[in-house]
Parts: structure tokens; C-alpha cells; sequence
């Protein structure tokens, strides 16, 4: 066996890399976390609150072979810890390290945010010690998400049979609750929009901002909109569209859902795929960076060949300036998601891929290569009408370079207008007045609501994918048409939990605690006080609940589930009795109790 020793927690990943080197080095897999806090103990919670909330770790069931064989094949070794480049990630470096028994003052840890044979070289040409800060935020998170799991899940399903809560979780559902209670008090409210017609064209009357129009002042308009219309105004510009920055894990997540009819669940299932290795003519590939990133920096390694590519293939107008953040620094390592070749054009790999694959790396790539292309221009066109005093006004685009769009499916329609003079006459076919309804706020999509969490600074967007999954099977929300609306379990779960843990149901308190996680990885807060801290206010809250919360007793009936068979259940939410089934969660069939 090989001196050298890298060990990845992905076959699929240790299979790509090992594909990459002849028999110098030796790839092994950890095949995910090998140790996570235990079971047993104390409240079952595997930390020692009393003695400083140390965690206690175990192996994880199944994997005490793979350690033992880990042991055996890195012993007398060098050993280099290439786990991904995140929290996560240290943190299972940190747990193989321990077990493995390393010294954590040698710099066995390697860091690469691509899957190629170069990048792995130039890893293992500089590795560092492991970031213990890293570990610390994360050892922290999974201490956070273990008391506040358990202890509220227990609660839960003592007292109203829910199955579960989470830090973020719980949070999630309230957003889909609260925006639930806002759709039910809505009241539409009427106005009117109103139109001139020309041939094709149609003018829009200019609204005031903040101003509805209602049917007697619409009605006024329209019998004022009399013949000629005076062009009173023309104005002509040039405007540029500039193009979207590359990928992020959260807009990776909106795109797939919104344009590929994908979950979030799924994409990140098929960008990982693309990240650890597809097979192209024989040889194993990364063909995307690392896709769990919240950076959308690209490197000078990638930027350079893109835009000589962009300028060979499409010409010189159309490569454009690399626009950089301010957050961006020499320090930032973190990059968007992008593809590692750019000469492997999605067209190139198509055959090698399946068609969850291929979709999801054109979205990456044509997004990567478009952010360093010129912008779009138009020449825009605004005219006002004037009729009575009324004001009218007709918009017309038209696109004269392409720009970043030349690599894009989606290119917007030409509004062509007509030359117009000032003080030119116009007589309008009819003019009329449309009413409409003012509408309540849109249900949260899957996209929507990953913008949503995001936007608030709730949670990391690498774990949203499994949070919506757990919202839907543990039965807190059903999905119809792709929109979420809460159960009535859902909602119970979410006001009984608002009234006894006002903080832990807080956005903006979810959000500060999100930010205090991250300056645990900078150094610059201490994890043991923030254990404390919350630990300390929580707990009275805990036992208050235990104490007044509601206990929603099933009373069983004679009636028989269709679904199961089992006998039905009389159960109680905030909008009265139903009938649920006693095999629940098993099966989740309900009805009405009219």
C-alpha cells in the first residue's frame, strides 16, 4: 500500500480522485460522518450540560468496521484529510482526525472546491492545520438543533402528537403559517386600470403612485379620454441590462424548481453527482465546483480562460468586466458554483449525462459565462399622450446587442413603436376602463420560500432541502399545485410553540443566532457562552410549557380508516374537531367531523 492517504467522505468523490493517481496514493471514504453525539445519558441529548455542555460522541451504528479499517490502513501513513470545504466538512475531519488519532498541530488537512487532478495536486502542495473555529461552529450548531430537537420534539408529542421541532424548522413552518392567517384575513379590494387602443398598440393611463381607481373617478376618465390624444412627450434612450452573477447553492435551488420543474432535494442530489465525478470518454470528471457555497466569486483561475473562450467563440464586444463584491478579498477562497473546464460546453458532455444532469450543468454553466459577457442594450422608447389632461403613456424595447443573453434560451420579444413626433395627433379606437381586484399575498413555493429563508437569514441554504422534506412528511404542510398550505396540525404546532417559546419562533432572533454561529467560526464569539446563554432561557420556558400546555387527547371511535383500517380518532385544532387515523404517523389520512 501506498505511503499517502487521502481519505474523502464520498465513494463516489474517492473513486474520482483515485482515478487520478497510480499507486502513490491511497484514496479511502469515511462514507459521511463517522461519530455524532449520542443517544443515551442524560435526557438522551449526548451533551453534558452541567459539566460545560461537553458532547459526548459515539461511532455511529454501522460504521465501527470502517473505522477499525480506517485505523489499519492509515497507520505508519501520511495521511491527508480531504473532506468538503465547509463547516460540515471540517468537522468530519476534525472527528477522523480524533479517531485516527492525528496530531492536530500537523497540517494534514486539504482543502479543494473542485474534483480535477490539478486542483488535488495543488491540495496536497498546501495543506493546513484543521480550523478548529470551524469545528466549534458547527459542534455548536448540532448541540443547539439537539436540545432544542429533542427537548421540544418530546414536548410536542406528549401534549398535541406532533412529531416534531426544529431551530430552523419550526421557524420555516411558521413563515408558511403566518402567511396562511394573512391569506384568510384578506379582503380584496376593487380598482380599475384604464386603456387607450391604437390599431395594435395600447397606452396605459399613468396612476399615481399609491392611488386606486375607483368606478366613478374611472368612469370621469374614460368620458374625458376624448379624441385627438396629443403626443406630448417622446423620450428615447439606450439602457443596459447587465447580467446575473454565477450560482449560489439558495438561486442554484430557485432556478431548478422554477425553470426545470426539479426539487430543491433534487437538484443538490444531481449537482453533487456532477461535483464527485461523471464518466466522459473513460476518464472521471468533476465537472462543477463545490455547489454548497454562499459566495458568488469567481476565480482568476476560471475568469481568464472564460473570457478568452467568450471572445473566441462569440467575439470581443461580447466579453464583459468582471464585476467583483465588496465582501470579495484575497482571503475569500469560497467561489460560485461554476464549471471546472470551460471548453466543456454542455452540448460537448451532453451524451454522458442524464437529462437531470445535463439540465442542471447547462443551468451552471450558461449562468457562469453569461455573469462575464457584456450587457444586453435596448433602445427604449417612452411616449406620453395627452387627452383632456389625461395622461397616457406607450413603452417600446428593442434589443440591439445581445450581449450576455447570446448564451442564454430565454431572449425577451422586440416592443416595436412606431416614429412618433411631439404635438402629433393620435385619434384612439376606444378607450375603457378595466376593474380588477387587488389580490392576497402569493402562497410560498418551494423557490419562494428558500428566497424567503434566505432573505431573513434563517438557516444555511445547504440544509433546505432537507427542512422542506421534513415540513412535508412529518404531515405540517401538503403541497397543492407546488404551493405550501399548513395542516391543521402545522398550525397548532406553530401557535402552540409561539405562545410558549416566544424567541425560538422569532425571526429576527433565529437570525441573530444564525450571525453568532458564523462569528463562532471567526473566533470572535465564544460557543460556550452561547450554549449558556440560551440554555439559561430556555429551560424555565421548557417547564412552563410542560406545565400549562394543552394536552389534545384522541378520542378513538368506531369508524374505520380507508385508507388503513385502523379505527379513526376524534382530534382537536384551533378550527374545531376532526377525524385522523390511529395509525398516524404511519398513515395520515383525515377527514372532516361535520
Amino acid at each position: 500500500m501506498s505511503k499517502r492517504v487521502i481519505i474523502v467522505e464520498s465513494p463516489a468523490k474517492s473513486k474520482t480522485i483515485s482515478s487520478y493517481f497510480d499507486d502513490e496514493v491511497t484514496v479511502l471514504s469515511s462514507v459521511g460522518h463517522i461519530r455524532d453525539l449520542a443517544t443515551s445519558g442524560k435526557d438522551g441529548l449526548g451533551v453534558n450540560v452541567e459539566n460545560d455542555f461537553e458532547p459526548d460522541y459515539k461511532t455511529i451504528s454501522g460504521k465501527t468496521a470502517l473505522v477499525n479499517d480506517l485505523k489499519k490502513k492509515t497507520k505508519g501513513k501520511e495521511v491527508f484529510l480531504a473532506t468538503d470545504p465547509d463547516r460540515e466538512g471540517e468537522a468530519i475531519a476534525w472527528h477522523l482526525a480524533q479517531v485516527l488519532g492525528l496530531d492536530l498541530t500537523e497540517k494534514n488537512r486539504i482543502i479543494f472546491r473542485e474534483i480535477t487532478k490539478p486542483a488535488i495536486k495543488e491540495a496536497i502542495n498546501h495543506p493546513r492545520t484543521i480550523d478548529l473555529n470551524l469545528v466549534n461552529s458547527q459542534e455548536t450548531r448540532r448541540i443547539l438543533d439537539r436540545i432544542i430537537g429533542f427537548k421540544l420534539s418530546g414536548l410536542l408529542k406528549n401534549k398535541i402528537k406532533s412529531q416534531s421541532a426544529g431551530r430552523v424548522q419550526s421557524v420555516a413552518l411558521r413563515l408558511i403559517c403566518d402567511l396562511e392567517k394573512e391569506i384568510e384575513a384578506f379582503i380584496p379590494e376593487q380598482y380599475h386600470t384604464i386603456h387607450a387602443y391604437f390599431g395594435d398598440l395600447k397606452a396605459d393611463y399613468i396612476i399615481p403612485k399609491d392611488v386606486m381607481i375607483k368606478t366613478d373617478d374611472a368612469n370621469k376618465i374614460v368620458e374625458t379620454s376624448t379624441n385627438p390624444f396629443i403626443v406630448s412627450s417622446v423620450d428615447e434612450k439606450e439602457t443596459k441590462r447587465n447580467p446575473k452573477a454565477p450560482l449560489i447553492t439558495s438561486t442554484l435551488q430557485q432556478e431548478a424548481i422554477n425553470s426545470l420543474g426539479m426539487t430543491s432535494q433534487r437538484v443538490m442530489s444531481v449537482a453533487q453527482k456532477l461535483y464527485e465525478g461523471i464518466e466522459i470518454n473513460g476518464e472521471l470528471v468533476g465537472l462543477i465546483t463545490y455547489m454548497r457555497t454562499d459566495s458568488d466569486r469567481l476565480s482568476q483561475e476560471f475568469v481568464g480562460p472564460a473570457k478568452h473562450f467568450i471572445e473566441t467563440t462569440y467575439g470581443k464586444k461580447y466579453v464583459g468586466t468582471y464585476r467583483t463584491n465588496k465582501s470579495d478579498s484575497a482571503q475569500d477562497a469560497h467561489e460560485a458554483i461554476r464549471p471546472t473546464d470551460i471548453n466543456r460546453t454542455p452540448q460537448s458532455v451532453e451524451s454522458f449525462l442524464t437529462k437531470d444532469e445535463y439540465k442542471v450543468y447547462k443551468k451552471i454553466y450558461e449562468r457562469a459565462v453569461a455573469s462575464l459577457m457584456a450587457p444586453a442594450i435596448f433602445n427604449s422608447t417612452k411616449v406620453t399622450l395627452n387627452a383632456n389632461g389625461n395622461l397616457y403613456e406607450l413603452d417600446g424595447s428593442v434589443l440591439v446587442f445581445d450581449g450576455y443573453l447570446k448564451v442564454l434560451s430565454d431572449l425577451p420579444k422586440n416592443k416595436i413603436l412606431p416614429k412618433f413626433e411631439l404635438n402629433q395627433e393620435l385619434n384612439a379606437d376606444k378607450v375603457e376602463a378595466i376593474e380588477k381586484f387587488t389580490t392576497p399575498p402569493a402562497r410560498y413555493t418551494e423557490a419562494s420560500l428558500i428566497k424567503e429563508l434566505e432573505s431573513k437569514g434563517i438557516g444555511r441554504p445547504s440544509t433546505y432541502a432537507s427542512i422542506i422534506n421534513t415540513l412535508k412528511s412529518r404531515d405540517y404542510v401538503e403541497v397543492k399545485e407546488k404551493k405550501f398550505y399548513p395542516t391543521k396540525q402545522g398550525i397548532l404546532t406553530v401557535d402552540e410553540l409561539k405562545k410558549f417559546f416566544k424567541n425560538i419562533m422569532d425571526v429576527e432572533y433565529t437570525s441573530r443566532m444564525e450571525k453568532r454561529l458564523d462569528q463562532i467560526s471567526e473566533g470572535n464569539v465564544s460557543s460556550k457562552e452561547l450554549l449558556k446563554t440560551f440554555y439559561t432561557n430556555f429551560i424555565p420556558q421548557l417547564e412552563i410549557a410542560k406545565k400549562d400546555m394543552a394536552k389534545v387527547e384522541a378520542v378513538v371511535t368506531d369508524k374505520i380508516c380507508p385508507v388503513c383500517g385502523s379505527k379513526l380518532v376524534i382530534r382537536k385544532s384551533k378550527y374545531g374537531e376532526f377525524y385522523g387515523c390511529s395509525n398516524f404517523p404511519k398513515c395520515k389520512h383525515i377527514e372532516p367531523k361535520l
